[in-house]
């Protein structure tokens, strides 16, 4: 029971990583908030978790929702113990071909929903001594992948900010951390493979990014997300843990 009693809050918690994660910290003892855009999502993970789970409908790029969920949480439990940044999402684009409008829409769900659910959350961790916080970044932080520039500067300055944020906060006992996953088999991915003409032979050029030569399961990602969060890493902060079945150290496709 590594989270027995701790209140965490676990963003875009609807599906994939997050709902993993959810679960994985139900399952260690904690309170979950299980926070997404999307309210059926949050009620649907939280109806399979149980009593300790709280289903919150927030838009992590709102300011007022995030406010509102801190204060909804606050409200019921007292206190914020751990934080996981996980709501994001990306799409297909280089520089000319990128909407200035899309551009912007990620940039405020990836990066400025971090920014805001820490800037709300940490007061609350101070006042009760410390904790935390867990964001989700990406192996294409370090090692760009073609046609995904928004979404690969937005990872990029996830895990800046990470590092800021642990060396702005460590004096008041607030770990900053990050996951660095590879590509994830999620209905992210079930999706895409779903609209393209040859499912199988996309699922096999994701599938070779890797050295391992497969997706990752989003619970194999949450399990370095309980790392981070619990105590068993209370001497890291400003660490960015990658879990990418090797997809940043080369090229794997043989010639």
């Amino acid at each position: 029971m590594e989270l027995e009693g701790k209140v965490c809050i676990v963003t875009g918690a609807g599906s994939g990583i997050g709902k993993a994660t959810a679960k994985l910290f139900y399952s260690e003892g904690a309170l979950v908030v299980v926070a997404d855009v999307n309210a059926s999502s949050a009620n649907d993970t939280a109806a399979e978790l149980g009593n300790r789970a709280l289903a919150v409908r927030a838009d992590v790029s709102s300011a007022e929702d995030v406010e509102a969920m801190v204060s909804t949480v606050t409200g019921k439990w007292k206190r914020i113990d751990v934080l996981v940044n996980n709501a994001g999402y990306g799409m297909r684009g280089n520089v000319v071909s990128t909407a200035e409008s899309d551009w912007d829409r990620l940039m405020a769900v990836n990066v400025k929903g971090i920014f805001l659910c820490s800037k709300f959350v940490i007061p609350v961790m101070i006042a009760r001594g410390g904790g935390s916080i867990v964001n989700t970044t990406s192996y294409t932080a370090v090692s760009a992948i073609a046609d995904r520039t928004a979404y690969v500067a937005s990872k990029g300055a996830i895990s800046s900010l990470t590092r800021a944020m642990a060396l702005d906060h460590a004096k008041q006992n607030i770990r900053v951390n990050a996951v660095a996953p590879g590509t994830v088999d999620s209905p992210y991915f079930d999706k895409i493979f779903r609209e393209t003409p040859d499912p199988v032979k996309l699922r096999g050029e994701f599938n070779s990014r890797a050295a391992l030569n497969r997706m990752a399961r989003p619970e194999e990602i949450a399990e370095a997300m309980l790392f981070l969060a619990s105590d068993r890493s209370r001497f890291a902060t400003g660490s960015i843990v990658t879990v990418d079945g090797g997809s940043s150290i080369g090229n794997h496709l043989v010639e």
